[in-house]
């Protein structure tokens, strides 16, 4: 993927502020409210027991808080939580080097589980489900397994293809959540807080154009917000505007909704050159250089989103919508209107 794309939802080099602007507690987080309200109760009522949540998985797009959330729930639980990654668990003994450093009611995050190696999972299901870990030492006839009992520990998983993910795993989740894209009104908020926080001045005007071009996405509001305060330093006199939004978004090539280059790039392909579709993905990833798995991580959830694209069994296609907001006239109605045109000349029109 493009890693200049402003619009990215993955974290980014540039995001290293990010840290700072998180949440620290329930109160604080803005958004997702039945997730929220349901993992409230689930927290409140462990720690009436004494008890270690139950496992928790998260999914859903990149860039809504997955993270976030798993670090909220540390703090409100109180206990210290160990983040890791998927592809960073090589081996399993890299896996039981983790698992055995835990305490009591500690969190162990695995970011991208989804990526796990399938072996390393092998060690992860009587972790989770029995508290133990099986270790095997030597090697041939003399090898033996040893099993190690664990403290009682929380496993929150996130991911954002939970269909990746092996069927013995998943049931191992007591607490299964979908985290959505954002509304307008809720990413206002976050950016008001954030812009707080970067003591950024923003008036209502840009706030709102800020929210309306960030795909939904918290991730990318609060990039956008420190991209715009540059523009706003340099092309302004320090306060983000709706007039100094629209012209930073326009140079940053992040369109009225949301789409950049790529995003639109996509769209046009199979609007003028597929004519709507149905179209295969790899085609259009041919057509236009594009890499399949950026076209399908990371453009096509949000056009779905916006009712740009729709995914059939004979391949993508374009709606209605799409074609009016690109203004791009189909071969049907262009040979009608060749035909009318033909017509006209004909009898002298």
């Amino acid at each position: 993927m493009d890693e200049n794309r402003i619009v990215a939802p993955e974290l980014l080099w540039e995001d290293t502020e990010e840290t700072v602007i998180r949440p620290r507690f329930f109160q604080e987080y803005t958004g997702q409210e039945q997730v929220k309200a349901n993992i409230e109760v689930f927290v409140k009522a462990a720690l009436g027991r004494g008890e270690a949540l139950d496992h928790v998985l998260l999914y859903g797009p990149p860039g809504l808080g997955k993270t976030t959330l798993a670090t909220i729930i540390a703090n409100e639980l109180n206990v210290n939580i160990r983040i890791t990654s998927g592809p960073a668990i090589a081996r399993p003994g890299d896996l039981a080097a983790i698992i055995t450093d835990l305490q009591e009611r500690d969190i162990l995050f695995i970011d991208e589980i989804h990526r796990l190696n399938r072996t390393v999972e092998e060690v992860l299901y009587p972790a989770m489900e029995d508290f133990c870990i099986d270790i095997v030492t030597g090697k041939g006839p003399g090898a033996k397994s040893l099993r190690l009992p664990l403290p009682p520990f929380t496993m929150i998983g996130a991911t954002t293809r939970a269909g990746m993910l092996a069927a013995p795993l998943r049931d191992r989740f007591g607490v299964i959540c979908r985290l959505e894209y954002y509304s307008e009104d809720e990413l206002l908020t976050i950016i008001r807080r954030s812009a707080k926080i970067f003591d950024v001045k923003l008036d209502a005007g840009g706030a709102e154009e800020i929210s309306r071009r960030s795909r939904g996405t918290p991730r990318i509001a609060n990039r956008l917000l420190r991209r715009l305060r540059d523009f706003a330093e340099v092309k302004g006199d320090g306060v983000i505007t709706r007039e100094i939004a629209r012209i930073g978004l326009q140079m940053l090539g992040v369109d009225e909704r949301g789409l950049d280059l790529v995003d639109r790039k996509v769209m046009l392909a199979i609007l003028e050159k597929y004519d709507g579709g149905p179209v295969g993905l790899d085609n259009i990833a041919a057509s236009i250089s594009e890499s399949v798995d950026t076209i399908e991580d990371v453009c096509e959830p949000y056009l779905m989103q916006i009712g740009f694209l729709q995914r059939t069994p004979r391949g993508r296609v374009a709606t209605p919508a799409a074609w009016e907001y690109f203004a791009v006239a189909s071969r049907a109605e262009k040979r009608a209107g060749d035909a009318e045109n033909g017509q006209g000349r004909l009898f002298g029109i």
